[in-house]
């Protein structure tokens, strides 16, 4: 049964190829969840468009995160914290607290998104990158103060 793979399978193949599967595989598996059409011309037709589509999503994304990125680069953050006599943190500044720190100037980005190698655990100040989007990353220079 020939049909056009609509997104990578493991060991069959990538997504748009035209391949060649045994029936109950394709009925049981790749059709019903939606990994793969009938080979038809109508179906070439359909995935075509599809192709496109994201296609001009993912420019859009790469549109926006250079957007935001150029707005990021203009941002520093400032957090206080508390420090002990000889000037080391109690605690540390972790992706959570400068994910925060962005929210409260305008700016909603997961914290998973920050690329901070390990918490910051000194007074001073640091770049800290953020990935917006596969090969966009913005630095932020954040502060840390004693409270």
């Amino acid at each position: 049964m020939k049909l056009i793979l609509r997104e990578d399978v493991k060991g069959t193949g990538t997504a748009g190829e035209i391949i060649e599967v045994k029936p109950g595989f394709a009925r049981n598996y790749l059709i019903p969840r939606g990994l793969a059409y009938m080979a038809t011309n109508s179906n070439i037709k359909i995935f075509d468009f599809e192709k496109q589509q994201k296609m001009k999503k993912v420019e859009l994304q790469f549109v926006e995160a250079e957007k935001k990125k150029i707005e990021l680069e203009k941002v520093s953050l400032t957090t206080t914290v508390k420090v002990s006599e000889d000037g080391r943190l109690f605690g540390s500044v972790t992706q959570q607290n400068i994910s925060d720190l962005l929210k409260e100037k305008g700016f909603d980005i997961n914290h998973r998104k920050i690329i901070l190698d390990e918490p910051i655990k000194e007074l001073g100040v640091y770049e800290v990158g953020i990935s917006l989007a596969p090969g966009i990353e913005a630095l932020i220079k954040v502060w840390v103060v004693k409270e």
